[in-house]
């Protein structure tokens, strides 16, 4: 029976995730020299907005949000070092218990100190997590720590004779990961996300139609280290680009992450992380025209986004962990039926994927969750979502309005930051001591969002 045929024709949902993305870092938005053409292409038919944040941006509290729709640190996830709590409920977990297949090929960092994904990335915690065809991946830095095998991705290089290599070159990188940017040692299709793109087109062409799909396609890049194949990295390697934000900015108490001010190397990075992406961009291609041949295609809603964003030398700091926009804001866009095109500059967070997952699959949630739906702007209800926006690690919280960005340091006698993201985007000048009622006003909006809203009931 063809999927159009069936008489329980339910919608799929293809979830597209790269890990460190920059939200700024699409061809569609024109900033040189990034080549994102298949990504590109899914944005012109998709709701794109371009004021998405993450809740919490690093790896694994940002992944604990998305997957529960909470607030990481309602979960106690404010680092890398935390666990999906055991009582937690996944729109993974209710789209399998409403009979839908929950593919996963990638990276998911629910349990990173837990090291071992199983050979076959099927290690036992994944099913539980909701998940019933999983191919966990290791991370970039994760996949390079040993010789030994620690999940799909490092035993089928050990399977091509390439393991010892690339743990060589990884081990050789190791005192400064976001700096050391050279080519990778692998060819193309050793990389990590050329290999996960194969896995994840490999799946969707052998997925029966009888059952609707929910399929978590999870990048390891353009993480660092940036280090793209050689063949991607030629078409970069010349380009010119844009500069970072100045690393001598007086006021910036939450950067912790400070590595280079050297021009030339920052643009090396930069040039290496553009490289990166569009070796992602590829195996987006690949995906996409493995789904364009499903008989279900038409009836496909495809998301893409990111944990959390990445510094890329502005300020002169790298990675993430830090609230300012390099690292806190994220791509996001969302294609599918009866969605129409457009450009939005809502202000959404990635938890709200959550129940936007859960509404478009037509799932029922019956407890509350800190994420709102997304799905009345995808039909076409308005372009107001929230009117602010919260995220939160262990040394600062932030609230982030359309005009204005604060930050509280925990760790710094509560030294705040006060942006103004109208007159100031870049936020080179902290105007905390000139605006006190704006910091006040905007304090009282911050606690409520975080000890308040609804948290005293859960």
């Amino acid at each position: 029976m063809s999927t159009k045929d069936h008489p329980h024709r339910r919608p799929n949902i293809l979830f597209l995730m790269a890990d460190q993305f920059r939200h700024d870092h699409l061809g569609l938005f024109g900033r040189h020299p990034v080549q994102t053409p298949h990504l590109d292409a899914l944005a012109r038919r998709s709701r794109v907005f371009t004021q998405c944040i993450s809740n919490a941006p690093v790896c694994v509290p940002a992944r604990i949000g998305l997957a529960t729709g909470m607030m990481p640190h309602r979960l106690g996830s404010l680092n890398n070092h935390s666990y999906l709590p055991g009582t937690a409920t996944t729109h993974y977990q209710l789209l399998r218990d409403d009979d839908y297949r929950v593919g996963l090929v990638g990276k998911v960092d629910l349990a990173k100190p837990d090291p071992y994904n199983g050979i076959d990335g099927q290690r036992p915690s994944v099913f539980r997590w909701g998940f019933t065809h999983p191919v966990e991946c290791e991370g970039k830095m994760h996949a390079g720590k040993g010789r030994t095998p620690l999940g799909p991705y490092t035993a089928w290089l050990a399977e091509q004779g390439l393991l010892e290599r690339f743990c060589d070159d990884y081990a050789s990188r190791r005192n400064n990961y976001a700096l050391a940017c050279d080519d990778s040692v692998l060819p193309d299709e050793a990389f990590a996300d050329c290999w996960i793109g194969r896995q994840a087109a490999q799946w969707l062409r052998h997925c029966p139609a009888d059952f609707p799909f929910f399929h978590m396609v999870s990048f390891v890049g353009p993480h660092d280290p940036f280090d793209p194949p050689s063949s991607y990295a030629e078409r970069f390697r010349n380009a010119a680009v844009n500069p970072a934000l100045p690393g001598d900015v007086v006021g910036h108490h939450a950067i912790n992450r400070v590595h280079t001010q050297d021009p030339d190397l920052i643009a090396r990075t930069r040039r290496q992380y553009c490289a990166s992406i569009a070796a992602i961009d590829d195996a987006v291609g690949e995906i996409m025209t493995a789904l364009k041949q499903r008989d279900d295609a038409d009836n496909t809603y495809v998301v893409f986004t990111s944990d959390h964003g990445e510094m890329l030398g502005d300020f002169g700091c790298y990675t993430k962990s830090v609230p300012y926009e390099g690292a806190l804001r994220i791509p996001l866009m969302i294609a599918g039926p009866d969605i129409a095109a457009a450009t939005s500059d809502a202000l959404v967070e990635l938890i709200d994927l959550h129940p936007t997952v859960l509404d478009l699959a037509g799932v029922r949630q019956d407890r509350p969750v800190d994420g709102r739906s997304l799905a009345p702007l995808l039909h076409g209800a308005g372009d107001h979502h929230r009117d602010d926006q919260v995220a939160m690690l262990h040394g600062w919280s932030c609230l982030r309005s359309r005009e204005h960005k604060l930050v509280v340091n925990h760790g710094t006698g509560g030294r705040p930051e006060l942006y103004d993201l109208i007159d100031d985007p870049d936020e080179l000048h902290n105007r905390a001591e000139e605006r006190p009622e704006v910091v006040r006003r905007l304090q009282s909006q911050l606690n409520r969002r975080l000890h308040l809203d609804g948290a005293w009931h859960r």
